[in-house]
């Protein structure tokens, strides 16, 4: 009894520390270092030079100046963050306040939660790397990702104006239509590996290739005629998928519910401080969230051939994490470069494409995969 007593111990403390070593060592601060990256690529594409002067503001804390160091604007995101704590929180008077203040909410925690069932590493000290790992993982990630979509409809209704009302209903309506792309767009990874725990599709990759890259592989790396058949639907399901992140998280060319030169701001007109701050955080959080399951299913999550997981040391188990996130940044770069690089779609275009194209295109993806496993022997 004892021995199942100080396990369950064991399970709650390491999951609790796994829960705020992601949040609070890895995601929050990556979030805010993301929209430090994005400013200073958008400059390097615009050509001029971004945020590149803030040091250590000493000044908040009393002192008459703050310290000059070269640390190229790092400092941007701590001075991003005082702003939005010291900035006064308006609530206007016309809006339903209730639900004004419960979308912002709404907004952030659902990309935060799909991290829970997200493999970030191999295991380290001989805890494995992630914090639940649940059979349907993937499932569980657009089941809990699909609540986001409340936050921005419940922001636009609250805010009783026309132009969050406009954005919530774009939004609605963009996430709704590719949602059914991105489902049905990771079906052939299950028809090829059987599986949706997440860290089983990872030790797949491991053992028989990345489902991108087949030859990144820990094994032998041998391509049969039905391994270079299914690599095709790999590719097709990875462009489907990653283009559709782009429009769940809202970002461009996609960014149609928060269209600045139509609708002021969209669903975010009239927020501002904190609860503006939690919409952004939220946004680059989905970000995160969903670049890390892009790594996870297409490119082999943690794992890098000839490096060894955290079974050989918890030096490699600490490299695991580097690798994946590395990985994820990278994602992320992508993601920087596409927005300050397209023009954002009408939105009849934007349905088109979802509709006529990618539902189309992701639903015969399917029945090409199931012919190749069913005729094409292994």
């Amino acid at each position: 009894m004892d021995t199942i007593l100080s396990l369950d111990w064991f399970l709650i403390l390491t999951s609790l520390a796994k829960t705020l070593g992601i949040i609070f060592v890895i995601v929050l601060p990556m979030v805010s270092y993301t929209v430090y990256a994005e400013r200073r690529v958008s400059a390097l594409i615009q050509d001029r030079l971004g945020p590149n002067r803030v040091s250590i503001p000493l000044s908040l804390l009393g002192f008459k100046k703050d310290l000059k160091l070269p640390l190229g604007g790092l400092g941007q995101p701590v001075a991003d963050a005082v702003k939005f704590i010291l900035k006064e929180d308006l609530t206007p008077a016309h809006v339903n306040k209730f639900y004004y203040w419960l979308a912002p909410c709404l907004s952030m925690v659902p990309a935060i939660l799909t991290l829970a069932v997200i493999p970030f590493g191999s295991t380290l000290f001989g805890v494995p790397m992630v914090i639940a790992n649940v059979n349907i993982g993937v499932l569980f990630v657009f089941a809990i990702a699909s609540l986001g979509v409340y936050g921005i409809v419940i922001a636009g209704y609250a805010s009783n104006s026309k132009y969050p009302f406009l954005g919530g209903v774009r939004s609605t309506s963009q996430m709704i239509s590719y949602e059914l792309a991105l489902g049905l767009s990771v079906i052939p990874i299950f028809l090829v590996i059987g599986k949706l725990n997440l860290s089983e599709i990872i030790q797949y990759q491991i053992q028989h290739g990345w489902l991108l890259l087949p030859f990144m592989s820990s094994g032998h790396f041998s391509m049969s005629l039905r391994g270079i058949l299914l690599w095709f639907p790999m590719v097709i399901s990875f462009v489907v998928f990653s283009i559709s992140i782009f429009a769940e998280t809202n970002r461009l060319p996609f960014d149609l519910p928060e269209a600045e030169t139509e609708l002021v701001s969209g669903y975010h007109t009239e927020y501002s401080s904190m609860k503006f701050a939690l919409f952004f955080l939220g946004e680059y959080a989905a970000m995160i969230s969903g670049s890390s399951l892009i790594v996870v299913l297409f490119l082999g999550g943690w794992h890098l051939p000839f490096i060894p997981d955290g079974s050989s040391g918890w030096f490699w188990g600490l490299v695991n994490i580097v690798v994946f996130f590395s990985k994820v940044a990278v994602l992320l770069f992508i993601f920087i470069w596409v927005r300050w690089t397209l023009p954002r779609f009408r939105y009849d275009q934007l349905m088109h494409l979802g509709w006529i194209y990618f539902f189309e295109i992701a639903l015969v993806n399917i029945f090409l995969t199931a012919g190749i496993l069913a005729f094409i022997p292994a």
